[in-house]
């Protein structure tokens, strides 16, 4: 595994007071059957000086009330455009029928900007397309040669793809997703306002690139000029961070100090801890259906389905 964090000094966890400090958002989970129907309602509280996620009730229960993964379709290696000299490519989930939602995800792996695969993602974008989203696991270049700006382009490219392939793949909205090293690509991405991407999700996303993908003869300032936090203004889509909370790969404060910098831009955005769980915790199946679960909340009710809430009834007239 390879660890992307030790240029990023500025934030690198021994700089900020511990995240048991900070104030974080919890999620409680309440499980309890309806006379209807089996539905897991999610009830969300900012608390002071804590963090990680409260569950009520098992993990068992929520993948007996998580939509059939089994129900998924799968269009392998589609041709997407160039990335350079070589094509790229990208696998389609798409979601059980009735559950659509007219949204896809391009999803980009991670793999410390020098490793992985779309294939990698197979089995963690599961649990989000069976909820009703088009799921698309995106290729872009790696290896000797290949810098950063390379792939932020890839990133784009497969974004843009998406975009015209709408009408096909019967959506009317586009976010991206990514995971750790894929987590900077994602909200890179997401900073380009021609690209228009609709929402960004980052798992233990990277702040900023390693020097592996950096231009020859690029120094340290060069490396931190490119840190996304940077680019993060009002105007950012909608963002949702995922974060285990024994992550020694990417510091889970560093989750932390981007939801900050959102807020101070005014985006809608939110983020999940998980206590005891370390880089890549999504590979654990029960833990990908309680990220996808948040996350298909998240985007129903802030990009969706737009609802807002009335204010505490001691916080009206502040």
């Amino acid at each position: 595994m390879h660890r992307v964090l030790e240029e990023d000094d500025a934030y690198f966890p021994r700089h900020l007071p511990p995240i048991a400090g900070r104030a974080i958002m919890l999620q409680a989970i309440d499980v309890r059957p309806r006379k209807d129907e089996e539905k897991m309602k999610i009830a969300r509280r900012d608390l002071l000086g804590m963090s990680g996620v409260a569950l009520l009730g098992t993990a068992q229960a929520a993948r007996a009330q998580a939509p059939r993964a089994a129900d998924v379709k799968l269009e392998k290696n589609v041709t997407t455009g160039k990335g350079g000299a070589i094509e790229l490519h990208a696998d389609i989930y798409r979601p059980p029928a009735g559950t659509e939602k007219r949204m896809a995800l391009v999803h980009f792996h991670g793999g410390g900007f020098v490793g992985g695969n779309k294939e990698s993602l197979a089995q963690r974008v599961l649990p989000i397309t069976a909820r009703g989203y088009v799921s698309v696991t995106a290729q872009y270049r790696l290896g000797q040669g290949v810098t950063w700006l390379n792939q932020v382009e890839d990133a784009a490219t497969q974004l843009q793809w998406v975009k015209t392939q709408m009408s096909r793949l019967g959506v009317d909205r586009v976010g991206v997703v990514g995971y750790s090293a894929g987590g900077y690509l994602a909200t890179y991405a997401a900073s380009r306002k021609d690209l228009g991407a609709a929402a960004c999700v980052a798992f233990y996303a990277a702040p900023q690139v390693s020097k592996a993908v950096m231009p020859a003869g690029s120094d340290d300032a060069a490396l931190q000029e490119t840190n996304v936090r940077l680019r993060m203004q009002e105007g950012y889509p909608p963002t949702i961070l995922h974060h285990g909370l024994a992550d020694a790969t990417v510091a889970p404060e560093n989750s932390l100090k981007t939801l900050e910098v959102l807020r101070a831009a005014k985006v809608p955005s939110e983020l999940h801890t998980y206590a005891n769980v370390p880089h890549v915790f999504d590979e654990h199946p029960e833990m990908a259906e309680m990220a996808a679960q948040l996350t298909d909340f998240f985007l129903d009710r802030v990009v969706l389905h737009p609802k807002t809430y009335p204010p505490f009834g001691g916080e009206r007239g502040r």
